[in-house]
């Protein structure tokens, strides 16, 4: 890929990193402030479901829009609505209002599979998974900013204000740079096509595209994945809390440090271990090392293999989502990469939906040992999808 061709990945994965920082500072604060409003450990969870089903409700939306409205107005109208959100957030006193921001800011929550259909339309098919890791690499350095300010601004008490205003400030420094830095990359002529011979958005319409394009079942393993790292990251700060005494600044810290590794993970090795091994054999060993850490994380019960269970099942993921993502893309024709991105995205809303409200149900009743053997059986399933229904069903990639 030559420099010329490069300047536009950069600058998006500048625009991603700088929404996902903002995303990320309220990750480590958000299950700390919470009870001191009277939510429950369930109530956490649903305050995560919350968010996930509204974006699980309009990711195909945003997606099919900006097939037909163009990439770069969809996702300058989505930093907006994150922006708006991190606002209303910062000055909740109620938790009715905590569910109201987060319900909103889930509505808004196009920017990922905007811009990954972005990313798919700068890539050649050869160079689409390692353009997708780099996205990926932009997400997990706003895992390692993110939550390290998140923990920093929120001191000791957990405060909500100062975090989300600042999470605010980079949604507009993005929305900022999108508008200055950006080009289009669906032609005019393109957006006037598929608004002339696309039908009218209306939900539900996901699941009809997935099935005339044999897609559906490859899809749903987004719902499974991202059911997975909900459930692993709802669990981390509430876990960590009760067994070690963590506050919001070690839980950043956590955070930070497998962010740090995912950006490597994402950012320059993924490419180079696809090219050497294949995009389905690194999935299938990566899919390994999530299972070994979720076990591992069964029987943790201190401040080392704690974190170390986590890193291990989380790393492992890192090298997942870009390689979905990379074949999601090659799946669908140009004109529909929009809409295939959008059903990716809300697939992986309705697994943020159902893994915290599973595992919020196992850790409230039984503990988190049970909350964990759920997440195991989940993953040995994902599992079982890789090495078995891939090989019988060649239709699956």
């Amino acid at each position: 890929m030559n420099r010329s061709a490069k300047l536009p990945i950069f600058l998006l994965f500048g625009v991603a990193l700088l929404d996902l920082i903002g995303f990320g500072i309220v990750i480590p604060i958000l299950p700390f402030l919470s009870p001191e409003l009277g939510a429950s450990k369930f109530d956490i969870a649903l305050i995560i479901v919350v968010y996930a089903i509204c974006s699980g409700l309009m990711s195909p939306f945003w997606g099919r829009l900006s097939d037909r409205w163009g990439r770069k107005r969809t996702l300058m109208l989505c930093l907006l609505g994150a922006a708006v959100s991190y606002v209303a957030l910062a000055f909740a006193h109620a938790l009715w209002m905590i569910f109201a921001a987060r319900a909103f800011a889930g509505l808004m929550a196009g920017n990922l599979p905007v811009a990954a259909a972005m990313m798919a339309d700068l890539t050649s098919l050869e160079d689409r998974a390692s353009a997708m890791g780099k996205l990926g690499a932009a997400f997990g350095l706003g895992l390692v900013l993110g939550p390290f300010l998140g923990g920093l601004l929120s001191g000791d008490t957990g405060s909500f204000v100062l975090p989300c205003l600042v999470a605010a400030g980079m949604s507009l420094l993005a929305l900022a740079a999108a508008a200055v830095f950006l080009k289009e990359t669906v032609s005019v002529q393109a957006q006037s096509e598929h608004r002339s011979q696309a039908e009218p958005y209306r939900f539900g319409s996901s699941i009809t595209f997935l099935k005339r394009t044999n897609n559906l079942r490859f899809v749903s393993q987004f719902t499974t994945h991202s059911a997975l790292i909900s459930s692993i990251t709802y669990l981390l700060p509430i876990w960590t809390a009760d067994t070690l005494g963590y506050t919001p600044k070690e839980v950043g810290f956590v955070l930070g440090v497998q962010g740090l590794a995912m950006a490597i993970i994402q950012g320059g090795m993924i490419g180079r271990l696809i090219d050497r091994f294949g995009e389905i054999p690194l999935l299938r060993a990566a899919l390994i090392a999530v299972v070994a850490g979720l076990i591992l994380a069964v029987f943790a019960n201190g401040p080392v293999t704690i974190p170390m269970s986590f890193f291990i099942a989380v790393t492992g993921a890192n090298f997942c989502f870009p390689i979905l993502n990379s074949l999601a893309s090659k799946r669908a024709e140009a004109k529909h990469r929009g809409q295939m991105m959008g059903a990716t995205g809300s697939a992986s809303s309705w697994g943020r939906v159902v893994g915290p409200l599973v595992t919020g149900v196992a850790v409230t009743y039984f503990g988190y040992s049970t909350a964990w053997v759920v997440l195991v059986v989940v993953s040995l399933y994902y599992v079982h999808w890789a090495y078995r229904i891939a090989q019988t069903d060649k239709s699956t990639f």
